[in-house]
């Protein structure tokens, strides 16, 4: 048993030496600049006798604390433009308008398969939420993650990118419903298959 018990003894004995000595306040002899009262210090010879005394976990712990050095420089911290009366209304039509879509899909996708019934406009009124819904969503991302005073080519483009994607989906979607089975149709058979 003493055998197990002394090298966890002995580790934790060091650690905390080595942590008291390297956030001690107190002149050690390792540190010979320090000690002389009429020699500048050098960085070189503090860094040596640092890393001769500091166990091998705080020199990777200072190698980890260095400065980073960053891809992209920070946005500018400055508000750009005017910027309009606060109103606590601004904004809350959108969030509304928002959430009153993804409330409206949820009966819109369970009604045609409960009540057995695959009326065309129910199925069209579906389609139409579903497009609007995933059209406000990706506009989300745009706005929120694609700044127009950092990167406005590629905030039109992303606009452009979404309004050619929503057209493209709404007639796909016009099309299998005027001339095929209609999606609750398709999903209707895709699940009995």
């Amino acid at each position: 048993m003493a055998s197990i018990a002394r090298p966890a003894m002995l580790q934790k004995t060091c650690l905390n030496v080595a942590s008291k000595r390297a956030f001690s306040t107190k002149l050690s002899s390792s540190f010979p600049a320090i000690n002389k009262s009429s020699s500048t210090v050098s960085r070189k010879v503090v860094r040596k006798a640092f890393a001769k005394d500091a166990p091998g976990a705080m020199r990777v712990a200072a190698f980890h604390a260095s400065g980073r050095n960053s891809i992209l420089p920070p946005l500018p911290q400055v508000i750009q433009g005017t910027v309009p009366p606060a109103n606590p209304s601004h904004g809350s039509y959108h969030w509304t308008f928002e959430r009153a879509m993804a409330v409206a899909l949820v009966p819109l996708t369970i009604a045609p398969f409960a009540s057995g019934s695959l009326n065309p406009t129910m199925d069209a009124v579906l389609c139409a939420t579903i497009l609007l819904h995933s059209h406000i969503g990706f506009e989300s991302c745009i706005v929120d993650y694609i700044p127009t005073h950092r990167l406005p080519k590629t905030r039109k483009l992303a606009w452009w990118a979404l309004r050619a994607g929503t057209v493209l989906v709404g007639v796909g979607l016009y099309e299998f419903e005027t001339n095929d089975v209609g999606v609750t149709e398709a999903l209707k058979r895709i699940w009995v298959a």
